[in-house]
């Protein structure tokens, strides 16, 4: 039974650390606050290894992050979402500390990053390290009502503020490193009730993923001084580019692996682990790595402190699109992404009007994995894109019309029938319901 709180409620559908953290700040605002969700001790935040990026070090400075992350964003991203982020990404980091996280001895680089700036706590389970401690000071807050039950529509929760924490959408595809939970439903329960979604074709392909089963090796291995190498065992690529070369470089040999014989392996216990329980001996032997689908840049469309375009609904994290990560993610600015979006759509919730909904229940996630996996892939085209206009997935058809749209390669969007980028298409690509994608520039 939902306990009883102090009015107004803002209720946050998810359980990952961007639900966790708006939860965490609404409550201390001294709102009221419901966090509903199918658990509250696994999301996809709990498999989360890569770390935090924040310009923490003495040598750093904000304005260089945000510099990185622009040019990961290749002309798309919204920079007044990415001066925001990464403004206030120390803070965030201090935050994280006072609740309790105990984040490792000094700072790593990943890729697409020109400094050591990305902090991490266990090695590789950062994300389950953060979660763990908001998940502890959620359940001990006054202000926080707990409830475990499924949203299959936004009527539901009409009569209150409402954040949507729900992650992405990248366990559509086949091969990936997601749950499979993470199919985009909170995207489809905000545009059944109206919402905008935006830039749904910018999916971030993870480039080293265990090829056996989609288990995700970090990048923070790569920055350790892991390398890649071909079938013939030499090394083809910068390690450290941005995610999209990566996975492409990868992508274009017969096979590739990840050695990481010169790293000091002790750092991972929990990835080496699972390595060998997988049959590989990382001391002994490079391990066989190729793409997977990882990250959804796409979600519903907001403004930077989460307001969607229906009043009283708001987004935050995976689920949302604010444009701050452009057109390809820079590594670790993903749980960031969560600590500060998630900490100001908490906290506009509180003064926001209440939604008013009577939305249809969103229908079962239709498969479309082996078919987004063949025709939305890594490589596009508009043959293959056509091809899902007819797919059971309503989700899966809104990505095939996006990737249509942009007639061009960018970022984490690489088309082979437009293999370069259109400056007349730097800008995001919009969909209302039942209306063909717009164009936007965001500022």
């Amino acid at each position: 039974m939902r306990k009883k709180l102090h009015s107004p409620d803002v209720v946050i559908v998810g359980a990952g650390v961007a639900g966790l953290t708006a939860a965490l700040a609404a409550a201390d605002a001294g709102g009221a606050v419901l966090v509903r969700a199918t658990g509250i001790d696994s999301s996809n935040s709990w498999a989360a290894q890569g770390g935090v990026a924040a310009a923490v070090g003495p040598d750093d400075d904000p304005a260089l992050h945000a510099a990185d992350t622009l040019a990961a964003g290749r002309g798309l991203c919204r920079e007044s979402a990415v001066e925001l982020l990464t403004e206030e990404a120390p803070d965030r980091i201090g935050d994280l500390v006072r609740l309790g996280v105990e984040f490792d001895h000094g700072l790593a680089r990943e890729g697409g990053h020109s400094h050591s700036r990305v902090v991490h706590a266990g090695g590789a389970e950062t994300g389950r390290r953060i979660a763990e401690v908001l998940v502890a000071r959620v359940r001990e807050h006054p202000n926080v009502g707990i409830e475990r039950e499924r949203v299959d529509s936004l009527s539901q929760l009409s009569g209150h503020s409402v954040v949507l924490a729900t992650g992405g959408y990248a366990a559509l595809w086949q091969r990936t490193t997601n749950p499979r939970g993470a199919v985009g439903d909170g995207l489809l329960l905000a545009h059944a009730a109206g919402a905008e979604l935006a830039d749904l074709e910018l999916v971030q392909f993870h480039p080293t993923a265990l090829r056996d089963d989609g288990f995700l090796l970090s990048e923070a291995l790569r920055g350790a001084g892991a390398t890649l190498l071909d079938e013939d065992g030499e090394r083809f690529t910068d390690e450290l580019a941005p995610r999209d070369v990566v996975a492409r470089a990868i992508a274009a040999r017969q096979s590739a692996s990840l050695d990481l014989r010169g790293i000091e392996r002790d750092r991972y216990p929990s990835l080496m682990a699972t390595l060998e329980r997988a049959g590989y001996d990382p001391a002994d032997e490079p391990i066989p790595v190729s793409p997977a689908a990882h990250y959804a840049i796409g979600g519903v469309a907001t403004d930077l402190d989460g307001r969607t375009t229906v009043p009283g609904l708001y987004a935050a994290g995976e689920c949302a699109c604010t444009g701050v990560h452009g057109a390809n993610r820079l590594a670790s600015n993903s749980l960031l992404e969560c600590l500060v979006f998630g900490r100001r759509a908490g906290v506009a919730a509180l003064d926001g009007p209440a939604l008013v909904s009577d939305a249809s229940p969103i229908p079962g996630s239709a498969d479309a994995g082996a078919a987004l996996w063949e025709d939305a892939g890594l490589i596009r085209n508009a043959a293959g894109l056509t091809r899902l206009l007819d797919s059971p997935s309503p989700l899966a058809r809104l990505v095939a019309r996006g990737a249509l749209a942009r007639t061009e390669s960018r970022g984490v969007h690489f088309r082979e029938d437009y293999p370069v980028e259109d400056p007349a298409l730097a800008a995001h690509f919009v969909f209302a319901p039942g209306a063909e994608p717009r164009l936007e520039r965001w500022s």
